[in-house]
């Protein structure tokens, strides 16, 4: 599998009226041979377990397929669900896209 890096950038409220859009365009993200998903949580307010469910299956279905998901830009309500549930402990969390550029693919972590 190639190096691709695919950003996704959900908006507003994560919840399950909105996963089946997360979850298509992390489908479509690896129909086009991305090996790492970067999922921009910038311009989300709010999700629910809903859309932490998504995130684990998409976690599962990259795995599957030889890829990465990692996670940047949350909120503190976000962050909260993540140390709730150990998910903080799953997920290659970054500050911002910037820092993922830095960190992640500088050191060819991803």
């Amino acid at each position: 599998m190639s190096s691709t890096i695919t950003v996704v950038k959900p908006v507003g409220v994560l919840d399950a009226t909105q996963t089946d859009q997360l979850r298509s365009d992390i489908d479509d993200a690896l129909q086009s041979g991305a090996s790492t998903v970067l999922i921009d949580f910038e311009n989300v307010s709010f999700m629910d377990s809903s859309g932490l469910g998504a995130l684990v299956g998409a976690f599962k279905a990259l795995r599957a397929h030889g890829g990465k998901l990692c996670i940047c830009s949350i909120n503190e309500q976000i962050r909260i669900l993540f140390e709730l549930t150990s998910m903080d402990r799953v997920f290659d969390i970054f500050q911002n896209q910037e820092e993922f550029k830095r960190l992640a693919i500088a050191n060819t972590t991803v």
